[in-house]
C-alpha cells in the first residue's frame, strides 16, 4: 500500500456552509456498505493541466485598483494568486473593451468616422502612467492590476481576446451589434497583401503583444474573437468557424511567427452551440496546425459537442475562457455549473484550463456598460468600502489552485455521472510532476453521499469520506510540503442584484 507523508482533505458544501473545511485524513478500512467506490489510477494518464483563474476585465480591475485601498488590494491579490494561498494561475483579458467596462467602449486604433489608419500609426493601449487617475484605456485599470498579479506570481498565464476590431476595419463602421471584418478589401495604396484588412488586423494583435511586453506583461495566448456567433449590443463581431480558421492560418499565425512564435492561438472562443459540425468539416489539417487548441465557453450545450472538437485534433489543448453565474441562481444550478460541469466533468473528459468570467464585480453586478446587473464575479467587492465576499466560483477555482500543481496530468478515476450534474458522484484526479496525487469528488444530489477512495496499487484499502450535497471533497496526497492555507472569513455587506437584463441569461439546462 502506497504511503504518503502528508494528506490534506477538504469539504465544500454547495450552500457554502462548509468552505473548504479541513477534514481529518480518513483512516484506511473496508469500504462502507453504501459507499460509491472511487479508484484513482496514476497509470491512466491524460491531458496536461495548465491552470485555473478568471478574467481581469476593466470592471474587475476598476474595483480592485480604484475602489480597494492598497492594503485591501494587496491582501486580495495575494489570497488569489500567491501559490502558497489560492494559487490562481491564469487570467483572461479583453483585447480592447468589452461589455464589462467602467470606461466608454474603445479599441486601440479609434479614428474619426470615414478615416482609416492602414499603418496603425495611432495604435495605443492608453495614455498616461499605469494606474494614474488620468490614465486611459488599458493603462487606467487592467495593466496596473496585471502588473501587481505578476509581481506575486510571474508565471500566471495571460490569454487575450478581442470583442471587436476597430470600427474602420468593419463593414458596419460600428463597434457594437456585430458586423464583420472587411474581408478581401484593401486600404492604403495598392493591392498588396500588406494593404488587406486581414493583414492589417493581424498586425494589430502583434502591436498589442508588443505594447504589453514593454510593460512587463507577456501574453501567453490569443483568441481571434470573443463569441464570434454573438451580435451583441456591446462590442462584438461575427465570424464563422471557417473564417476564423482561414484568418488564423493565412494571417495571424504567420504574423505571430515573425515576432512571437511561442504565443498560443486558440480557435472559436464561444459556447458549444457554435460547434454545429465536426471541426474536421470546417478546419483543414493545415489550418488546424496553425492553432494550439480550441477555446470554449460553457453557457449553453449540448456539452457532448465538446467531443466534436477535443477528439478531432488530439494535439490541441482545450481551454475554457468564460462562464459566470447570476447572484440569484439557486444552489443546485450554480453548483452543477461550477463544481459539476466545469470543475469535474469537463476536466475529467479533456479540458486543460479553466478561466471564468469577471474575477470581481460589486454587490450589484457592476460596473457593466451593457445595461445589466446581477451578474456574479468570482469575488464580490462592495463598491463603497472595498470589502470582499467569496462566491461559489472562488471555491471551485481554489480547489484547483491550492491543490493541483500546474503541469500535473489528469489521470483515471471512477466516475458515476454522464454529464457532471445527473446520476451520482463525479470525480477527477491528477498526478503532479513530483508524484503528488490529487482528486476532486462532486456530489450532484441534494443529500450527502459516502465515497470510498483508493489508489491503484493500494488494493482493497479504502478511505471513506462524506461528500456534502451539491458539494465537493478534495484530497491531496504528497511526500512534500502541502498548501494547507485556510479561507478568510467573508466581510459583511448586502447584495443588491436586481433588476437585471435577462437577455443574455444562460438557458436553464437543469
Amino acid at each position: 500500500m502506497q504511503k504518503f507523508k502528508n494528506e490534506f482533505w477538504t469539504a465544500t458544501a454547495g450552500d457554502l456552509t462548509q468552505r473548504r473545511d479541513h477534514l481529518a485524513t480518513p483512516a484506511y478500512r473496508d469500504a462502507a456498505a453504501d459507499a460509491k467506490k472511487i479508484i484513482i489510477d496514476p497509470t491512466d494518464q491524460h491531458q496536461d493541466w495548465l491552470g485555473a483563474g478568471a478574467a481581469i476585465t476593466d470592471s474587475a480591475a476598476y474595483l480592485i485598483w480604484d475602489v480597494m485601498d492598497a492594503a485591501q488590494r494587496d491582501k486580495l491579490l495575494h489570497e488569489l494568486f500567491d501559490p502558497e494561498q489560492g494559487g490562481f494561475s491564469s487570467v483572461r483579458v479583453p483585447l480592447g473593451s468589452c461589455d464589462f467596462q467602467s470606461q466608454d467602449f474603445y479599441t486601440y486604433d479609434d479614428v474619426p468616422a470615414g478615416e482609416h489608419d492602414a499603418t496603425l500609426e495611432k495604435f495605443s493601449i492608453g495614455e498616461g502612467q499605469p494606474g494614474a487617475k488620468d490614465a486611459t484605456k488599458d493603462l487606467k485599470h487592467i495593466v496596473p492590476v496585471l502588473q501587481a498579479i505578476l509581481k506575486i506570481n510571474p508565471a500566471v498565464k495571460v490569454i487575450a481576446s478581442p470583442w471587436s476590431a476597430p470600427a474602420w476595419m468593419k463593414d458596419t463602421q460600428h463597434l457594437t451589434h456585430g458586423g464583420r471584418l472587411r474581408f478581401g478589401e484593401f486600404t492604403g495604396n495598392g493591392y498588396t497583401e500588406e494593404n488587406r484588412f486581414e493583414y492589417i488586423y493581424a498586425q494589430y494583435f502583434v502591436r498589442y503583444i508588443d505594447a504589453y511586453r514593454k510593460l512587463g506583461i507577456p501574453i501567453y495566448g490569443l483568441t481571434i474573437q470573443n463569441e464570434p456567433s454573438n451580435a451583441a449590443h456591446w462590442p462584438a463581431m461575427i465570424w464563422t468557424v471557417p473564417e476564423l480558421a482561414k484568418f488564423g492560418y493565412d494571417y495571424l499565425r504567420p504574423a505571430l511567427n515573425r515576432s512571437y512564435p511561442d504565443t498560443k492561438l486558440y480557435l472559436l472562443d464561444d459556447s458549444f452551440h457554435a460547434i454545429t459540425k465536426p471541426i474536421t468539416d470546417e478546419v483543414t489539417p493545415a489550418q488546424a496546425a496553425a492553432f494550439d487548441g480550441i477555446a470554449v465557453h460553457t453557457y449553453s450545450g449540448p456539452y457532448d459537442n465538446f467531443y466534436k472538437a477535443s477528439r478531432a485534433f488530439p494535439n490541441w489543448q482545450v481551454v475554457m475562457t468564460e462562464r459566470r453565474c447570476m447572484m440569484t441562481d439557486p444552489v443546485k444550478e450554480a453548483a452543477n455549473i461550477m463544481f459539476g460541469v466545469i470543475g469535474n466533468w469537463l476536466v475529467h473528459n479533456g479540458l486543460n484550463m479553466i478561466t471564468l468570467w469577471n474575477l470581481a464585480l460589486d454587490e450589484r453586478g457592476l460596473p457593466n456598460a451593457a445595461d445589466s446587473t446581477g451578474r456574479e464575479g468570482v469575488v464580490t467587492i462592495d463598491h463603497t468600502t472595498g470589502k470582499v465576499q467569496r462566491n461559489l466560483e472562488y471555491f471551485m477555482l481554489r480547489n484547483f489552485g491550492q491543490d493541483v500543481p500546474v503541469g500535473s496530468k489528469v489521470i483515471g478515476s471512477t466516475n458515476y455521472t454522464r454529464d457532471g450534474y445527473t446520476g451520482s458522484l463525479g470525480s477527477v484526479a491528477f498526478l503532479s510532476p513530483t508524484g503528488d496525487i490529487t482528486a476532486h469528488l462532486y456530489n450532484p444530489t441534494d443529500q450527502p453521499l459516502t465515497a470510498a477512495v483508493t489508489v491503484n496499487g493500494d488494493g482493497a484499502n479504502w478511505q471513506n469520506v462524506t461528500v456534502p450535497a451539491y458539494g465537493t471533497v478534495t484530497l491531496h496526497k504528497s511526500n512534500g510540503e502541502l498548501n494547507d492555507s485556510t479561507i478568510p472569513v467573508d466581510d459583511e455587506f448586502k447584495l443588491n442584484p436586481s433588476p437585471f437584463n435577462a437577455s443574455d441569461k444562460a438557458p436553464d439546462e437543469y
